[in-house]
C-alpha cells in the first residue's frame, strides 16, 4: 500500500476494473448457433459458457483448477445472544474441513475442485458492531488483501462461501446499511434463531444502525463498522479474481453482502460474478433482487461452507465442457 489512507488502493482498483473478453462471449455465441442445436435450446448453460468466456478470455472456454475458497471469522456482537452456536463452533467446523469430514469436502471430490479453508484470527472476535466499529481501517484493508492473496496460484474459477457464528446479523446489518431498511427487515433465522432471538437480531442490527450513522453511506466504511473479516476476504478475492480474469461463484448470505458492499462502489464490480445459489435466509433473496442476480440453484441449502457454490461449479464445468465439445463437433 503506498496511498495516504488504507482504503485508496481499493478504491483506485475499483475505479479502473478490467473490462470483459467481448470477442471472446462472441466467439462461444457463434459457436452455439453454428451448432446442430435448435437455437437457445440449452438455454442458461449457453449463458454460463459465454460468461466464462468473457471473463477469462478464453473461447470456447475450460475449467481446470476450479478453487472454493472459505473464509472463517467471528464476531463480537455475538454476546448479544443472537445465535443458538456457541463463538467456538466457528473454530470446530473450520476442523471438520481440515479433517475432511464437512459436507464442502464431499461436494469438491464429487466436483473434482480444490479447496482451501482460512482462519481469520478466530481467537480474536472483531469488535461489538452495537458500540465500536468491527475494524479498524488498516486492518480491514489488510483482510482485503489477504483475500486478495488468498486466491493465488493458478485457479479458473472461484466459488466463494463462508463461516462465521453470527455473521447472518451482521450481514443484515450490513445490507441495511448499503439498501437501507431496518433490522427487522433483514434478518432471518441463520442457523436456527427462534421468534425472540431474531428479535434480539433485528435490535442489534437497529442499534449499530444508530450509532455509526452517516458514516455508513461510504460502502467500503460500512464494511469496516458492521461487517467483519470474512466480509472483507471475500471483496478482496472478488476483486483479485477481476484482476486476474477468473470467473467468481458467489454463496451465501455473507458473501452475497460483501460482493454487495464492490456493487455500492462500482456497479460493475460484480459482472464477472455468478451467483450460484440462494439459500432459504430472506436477506440473501432480498440482497439479489436488490443486486439483480438470479441464481443457479435453488436447492433450499442453508449449510453454509460453501456448499451452494461448489455444487454449482459442477454445473458450470459442464457449461465448459458443452461449448469445447460442441465447438470441436462444429469444426470438423
Amino acid at each position: 500500500m503506498t496511498s495516504a489512507l488504507p482504503f485508496d488502493d481499493f478504491r483506485d482498483l475499483l475505479a479502473n476494473l478490467p473490462p470483459a473478453d467481448e470477442t471472446a462471449e462472441a466467439r462461444v455465441r457463434t459457436l452455439f448457433a453454428r451448432a446442430d442445436k435448435p437455437k437457445g435450446s440449452l438455454g442458461r448453460i449457453e449463458d454460463i459458457a459465454a460468461w466464462l468466456a468473457a471473463w477469462s478470455g478464453r473461447a470456447p472456454p475450460a475449467v481446470n483448477r476450479p478453487l472454493v475458497a472459505i473464509f472463517a471469522g467471528n464476531h463480537g456482537v455475538t454476546r448479544h445472544g443472537i445465535s443458538p452456536r456457541a463463538v467456538d463452533a466457528t473454530a470446530s467446523a473450520v476442523e471438520f474441513c481440515a479433517a475432511g469430514g464437512a459436507a464442502i469436502n464431499q461436494v469438491c471430490i464429487a466436483n473434482d475442485l480444490g479447496l482451501k479453508v482460512f482462519d481469520l484470527a478466530l481467537h480474536i472476535a472483531t469488535a461489538d458492531i452495537t458500540e465500536d466499529a468491527a475494524l479498524d481501517e488498516r486492518g480491514c484493508a489488510a483482510t482485503m488483501a489477504f483475500g486478495m492473496e488468498a486466491i493465488a496460484g493458478g485457479a479458473d474459477l472461484i466459488c466463494l462461501g463462508d463461516l462465521g457464528v453470527g455473521n447472518s446479523t451482521v450481514a443484515a446489518a450490513l445490507c441495511a446499511a448499503l439498501f437501507g431498511g431496518s433490522g427487522a427487515e433483514w434478518v432471518g433465522p441463520g442457523s436456527g434463531a427462534d421468534v425472540a432471538m431474531q428479535a434480539r437480531k433485528a435490535g442489534v442490527v437497529d442499534a449499530a444502525l444508530a450509532f455509526h450513522g452517516t458514516a455508513l453511506r461510504d460502502p467500503l466504511e460500512a464494511m469496516r463498522r458492521v461487517g467483519g473479516r470474512e466480509f472483507a476476504a471475500i471483496a478482496g478475492a472478488i476483486i483479485a479474481a477481476r484482476m486476474q480474469k477468473i470467473p467468481v461463484l458467489v454463496d451465501g448470505l455473507a458473501a452475497t453482502v460483501a460482493a454487495a458492499v464492490l456493487h455500492a462502489a462500482n456497479p460493475a464490480a460484480l459482472d464477472h460474478c455468478l451467483l450460484a445459489s440462494l439459500s432459504p435466509e430472506p436477506g440473501q433473496r432480498l440482497a439479489a433482487e436488490r443486486l439483480g442476480l438470479i441464481p443457479l440453484l435453488d436447492l433450499g441449502v442453508s449449510h453454509g461452507e460453501g456448499v451452494g457454490a461448489a455444487l454449482a461449479a459442477g454445473l458450470v464445468k459442464a457449461a465448459a465442457l458443452t461449448s469445447s465439445g460442441m465447438a470441436a463437433a462444429v469444426k470438423a
